[in-house]
C-alpha cells in the first residue's frame, strides 16, 4: 500500500474521475458510508451522535455519514460551520439528500463564535462525535470557527472519529505530534494512507484505530513520486500456507553468530525468534564458555562452539579455514544473523569487520557487529550480496559519525541515503521503524508499542528478519518488511490480547521473549477487518 502526499491524493481522485469514470460524488458517497459503517461497528451503543461538518468535501463526507447513522436509528445532530447555502458541488448535493432522506436529523448552522454557545448541550449529551471539519487538503493552522470548535471537542467526553484526519493535522506532516489539531480516538481515511497517518500518533490511545477504506479508486489511479509505502502490506507474503509435502530443508538454515561472556541471552533470544518465525533449522555459533547457556533456550537449537580470546569474547581464530567457514559450508547455512551479544571486547570488533567482509551469504548485521564499523562504514557493501542492517538511532549515529539528534531530524532522508549508497537494506529502528531499500524505496512500519522498550527486542527482530529471509530468499524487500511488521504486531497482540482481554499483558510487564510467544497470533492476524477496511494502526478483533 502506497503512502501519498496530499497533492498525490488529489491527483488520484481526479484521475479516478477523469480516466476511470468514477464520479467524485460517488467517491464522497462511498467515503461517508465507510465512516458510518465504522462508527456503527466500533461504537454500537452510541445513540446520540454529533457530526461536525466544514463547508468542503470533508464536510460532505460527514454529511453522508450522518445520513447513514440516522438511517440506522441513531439520533444525529449535524453542526455545520457556516451557512448551508455556502456549500458547493458534491457537498451541497450531499446536504440536499440529507434533508430529503434522513428524517430526524437535526441540522444546526454555526455561523459565528457567538453561535457556539448554543451548541454546548449537544456535546454534553453526545455518545459519539464525528469530526469532518477539514481534511487532507487543509494546511494549518486552524482559525476562526474551526479553532473555537476545537475547544468544545477537547472538553467533550464522547469518543471522536476523525474523517480522513483529525481537523488541523497537516496530511504531509512527518511529526509524531502536532499542536492545534482536534483530538481523535479513531481515524477513517480513504484509498491510501497519507504521510501523517503513518508518521503521526493521531489518536489519544496507543491502539487507537487508523483505518483505510477503499472507496472506488482503482490501483492504477494511484501514482506517487515519494517512494513511500506501508510495511504492513508485505505481511501477506507470510500468510501463504505451506505445501503439505514440506520439510525443514524448504525453509532455510539460519546461523546466529554472536554472544560473549555476560551477553549469552542476546544470541539465545535471536535464535529462539528465528525458530518461532519459521526457519527450518537454526544453529547458534557462540563462544565456548556460553554454549550451555544459549543451548538452554530450546532443545531444537543446534550449537556451534567458537574459539574465544581475551575477556571471553570471540577471537580471530574463528576465521581460520577449518573453523567457522567450514561449518557454514557443511551445515548448508542459508542466512547469517550476526551481532547479538557479540560485544566490542578483545578481538570481537576486528572479527566482525573481517567476517562481514568475507562471508558471502545473506546476512543480517545488528548490535555490536554494527558498532564495529564505526569510522569505517565504507566497508559495509551489499553490492553483490544481500545485506540487512538493523541499527537503532544510536548505532546509526555512530555509523555515520553524527549525533542521534541529527538522525532523528531526517530519518527518511538518512535511511534512504545510506541504503542507496551502500546497496543494503537498512532497518532504522525507533518510532515508525523504517525499511530503506537499495533502490531508494522506503517502507514505514506502524506496528509496535511501548512494551518493546526492553532489552532483547532488537535481538528478537534480528532473528525474525533472518528467518523470513531464509524462507523467502526470492523477495528480500517484502521479507524484511514483513519481519519488521510481524515483530511489532506480536508485541501488539501481547498487550491487547488480540481481542481476548484475559490474555492481555500490561505493557510495563512485557518481556522481549513474551513477544516471541505471540508470533503465532501475529502470523494469523489479517490487517483487513470484516468490512474490508485495512487497519494500519491498532489491532482489530
Amino acid at each position: 500500500m502506497q503512502i501519498l502526499s496530499s497533492a498525490e491524493m488529489r491527483a488520484t481522485d481526479r484521475r479516478t474521475a477523469e480516466k476511470f469514470g468514477v464520479p467524485l460524488k460517488t467517491l464522497m458517497e462511498n467515503a461517508g458510508a465507510a465512516v458510518g459503517r465504522f462508527c456503527l461497528r466500533q461504537y454500537p451503543v452510541a445513540k446520540r451522535v454529533v457530526v461536525l461538518c466544514g463547508k468542503g468535501n470533508n464536510g460532505g463526507d460527514g454529511i453522508v455519514a450522518a445520513r447513514l447513522l440516522a438511517g440506522a436509528g441513531a439520533g444525529v445532530t449535524v453542526l455545520l460551520l457556516g451557512r448551508r447555502e455556502e456549500l458547493k458541488g458534491d457537498a451541497a448535493e450531499a446536504l440536499l439528500r440529507l434533508s430529503e432522506d434522513a428524517g430526524g436529523v437535526q441540522l444546526r448552522e454555526v455561523v459565528d463564535e457567538a453561535g457556539l454557545a448554543g451548541v454546548g448541550e449537544a456535546f454534553e449529551s453526545a455518545d459519539l462525535i464525528v469530526d469532518a471539519v477539514v481534511g487532507t487538503g487543509f494546511k494549518p493552522p486552524l482559525r476562526g470557527l474551526a479553532a473555537a470548535m476545537r475547544e468544545l471537542v477537547t472538553k467533550a467526553t464522547a469518543p471522536v472519529v476523525a474523517v480522513d484526519l483529525p481537523s488541523g493535522w497537516d496530511a504531509d506532516s512527518l511529526e509524531q505530534k502536532v499542536e492545534g489539531a482536534y483530538r481523535a480516538d479513531a481515524v477513517v481515511t480513504f484509498t491510501a494512507p497519507k504521510k501523517a497517518h503513518v508518521f503521526g500518533h493521531l489518536t489519544s490511545g496507543t491502539f487507537g484505530p487508523v483505518v483505510v477504506a477503499e472507496i472506488g479508486s482503482p490501483d492504477e489511479a494511484v501514482i506517487l513520486d515519494g517512494g513511500l509505502s506501508w510495511a504492513g502490506s508485505s505481511k501477506v507474503i507470510a500468510e501463504r500456507p505451506r505445501d503439505v509435502n514440506s520439510n525443514k530443508g524448504n525453509f532455510g538454515h539460519v546461523l546466529v553468530v554472536g554472544g560473549s561472556y555476560g551477553t549469552a541471552g542476546a544470541p539465545a533470544m535471536a535464535s529462539l525468534a528465528a525458530m518461532r518465525a519459521g526457519a527450518g533449522l537454526v544453529t547458534a555459533a557462540v563462544p565456548k564458555s556460553v554454549v550451555n547457556l544459549v543451548a538452554a533456550i530450546a532443545p531444537e537449537l543446534m550449537m556451534a562452539p567458537m574459539h574465544e580470546g581475551k575477556e571471553r569474547a570471540v577471537s580471530m581464530e574463528n576465521l581460520a579455514p577449518d573453523a567457522l567457514g567450514t561449518m557454514i559450508r557443511e551445515k548448508r547455512i542459508s542466512v547469517i544473523a550476526f551481532g547479538p551479544g557479540l560485544s566490542t571486547r578483545g578481538e570481537a570488533s576486528a572479527f566482525a569487520r573481517s567476517f562481514v567482509g568475507t562471508a558471502q551469504l545473506p546476512m543480517v548485521v545488528d548490535a555490536d557487529a554494527l558498532n564495529a564499523f564505526e569510522g569505517c562504514r565504507h566497508l559495509l557493501n551489499g553490492e553483490d550480496r544481500v545485506m540487512v542492517l538493523t541499527p537503532h538511532p544510536g548505532e546509526m549515529a555512530r555509523l555515520m559519525g553524527i549525533t542521534v539528534n541529527d538522525v532523528e531530524a531526517d530519518r527518511v532522508g538518512l535511511a534512504r541515503q545510506f541504503a542507496t549508497e551502500h546497496k543494503v537494506t537498512l532497518v532504522l529502528k525507533g518510532w515508525r521503524t523504517l525499511v530503506a531499500h537499495p533502490d531508494g524505496r522506503v517502507a514505514v512500519n506502524t506496528s509496535g508499542n511501548p512494551s518493546m522498550a526492553k532489552g532483547g527486542s532488537g535481538d528478537i527482530l534480528t532473528g525474525i528478519v533472518a528467518a523470513m529471509l531464509a524462507q523467502i530468499p526470492y523477495d528480500v524487500a517484502r521479507a524484511v518488511e514483513a519481519a519488521v511488521y510481524l515483530h511489532g504486531l506480536a508485541a501488539d497482540c501481547c498487550v491487547t490480547g488480540n481481542g481476548e482481554a484475559a490474555r492481555a499483558r500490561d505493557e510495563h510487564t512485557v518481556l522481549a521473549t513474551d513477544t516471541i510467544a505471540h508470533l503465532s497470533d501475529a502470523f494469523r492476524y489479517r490487517t483487513k477487518d470484516e468490512d474490508g477496511m485495512t487497519w494500519i494502526c491498532g489491532v482489530h478483533a
